[in-house]
C-alpha cells in the first residue's frame, strides 16, 4: 500500500504512553496530526515534541489531535511525556509495523554507518480517515507551524 495524499490512511491499533490502546478509528470526525519521529529524549525529537506541545491549543482549536509515533517502549514514552509536559499521546511501534505501513521505516546513513530507522515524517489525516497532506524528511524548525497553517488554510 502506498501512502499518499488522497488515499485512505493505514489503520492502526497501538499502545499509548498512557497505557491505553489507541486506534486511528477512535478519531473519526477529527483531524489527526500523526507524526513519526526517531527516538525519545534526542535533541531534534525533543524540539519537535515541544513545538507540538507549545502549539497544542491551536491544533485543538481547529479540531485536530496530535499523535506521536516512535519505536520507543511505553516506559520511555512515559518519561518523555512527563519530562516535557507533553499534552498528547505518544504511540509505541516497537516492531515498526505501522512505520512500515506509512513508508517511514527506512535505511538511514549516519557517520558512514547504515541502519534501519524512522524517517521523520508527518501526516495530516482528515475527518474521514484519508491522508490530506504528508511531509517526509521533515526538518524540525518551523514544521509544526507549517502543519497548523495547512489545516487552517486547507481543511476548515
Amino acid at each position: 500500500m502506498t501512502v499518499e495524499a488522497g488515499k485512505k490512511a493505514p489503520q492502526f491499533e497501538l499502545e499509548a504512553s498512557n497505557g491505553e490502546t489507541v486506534k486511528l478509528s477512535d478519531y473519526k470526525g477529527k483531524y489527526v496530526v500523526l507524526y513519526f519521529y526517531p527516538k525519545d529524549m534526542t535533541p531534534g525529537c525533543t524540539t519537535e515534541a515541544c513545538d507540538f506541545r507549545d502549539q497544542h491549543q491551536q491544533f485543538a482549536e481547529v479540531d485536530a489531535v496530535i499523535l506521536g509515533v516512535s519505536p520507543d517502549p511505553k516506559d520511555r514514552h512515559e518519561k518523555f511525556v512527563e519530562k516535557h509536559g507533553l499534552p498528547f499521546l505518544l504511540l509505541v511501534d516497537e516492531d515498526h509495523k505501522i512505520a512500515g505501513e506509512y513508508g517511514v521505516w527506512k535505511l538511514k546513513k549516519n557517520f558512514g554507518k547504515e541502519y534501519m530507522g524512522i524517517e521523520r515524517s508527518t501526516f495530516i489525516i482528515d475527518k474521514e480517515g484519508n491522508i490530506a497532506k504528508e511531509w517526509r524528511k521533515v526538518k524540525v524548525k518551523g514544521h509544526v507551524e507549517e502543519a497548523l497553517e495547512y489545516i487552517k488554510e486547507n481543511l476548515k
